[in-house]
Order: C-alpha cells, then sequence, then structure tokens
C-alpha cells in the first residue's frame, strides 16, 4: 500500500548510487536495487528511505516479500 510519494525519487537515485558503488551488482540487479529502494519507500510517511540495505535486497530478490519494518 502506498502510504507516502514524498522522496521515492530521491530513494531511487539513492538506491543507484549505493547499488553502483558496491561493485558486486549486474547492471540489472543495480536497477533492480534502485527501483526496490523507491517502493520501499513508498511504504514510509516521510522523505527518508529508513531501511536498510538488507531489507531493501531482500525485497530486491523476493517479489512476493511482505515490507516488515
Amino acid at each position: 500500500e502506498i502510504v507516502d510519494r514524498v522522496g521515492g525519487g530521491d530513494a531511487f537515485s539513492s538506491g543507484l548510487i549505493y547499488a553502483l558503488m558496491q561493485n558486486d551488482m549486474t547492471p540489472q540487479e543495480t536497477v533492480d536495487f534502485a527501483v526496490a529502494s523507491s517502493g520501499m519507500k513508498h511504504a514510509i510517511r516521510g522523505d527518508t528511505n529508513i531501511t536498510s540495505a538488507d531489507q531493501i535486497k531482500r525485497l530486491m530478490n523476493n517479489a512476493s516479500f511482505d515490507v516488515q519494518r
């Protein structure tokens, strides 16, 4: 459920930058990480994505993953 759209683009950008800095992700995994970061942010109120990289990777790797905070 979308709770707040504010910050979704920033979460995508920061997720993309983070993934590019890791040097261990394929181009598809890099984009998937950025999209998962943005998707996770839509379930959080406010303009800051307060999730960890591990939470984003779990969402990225399992389409049926239920968002947990």
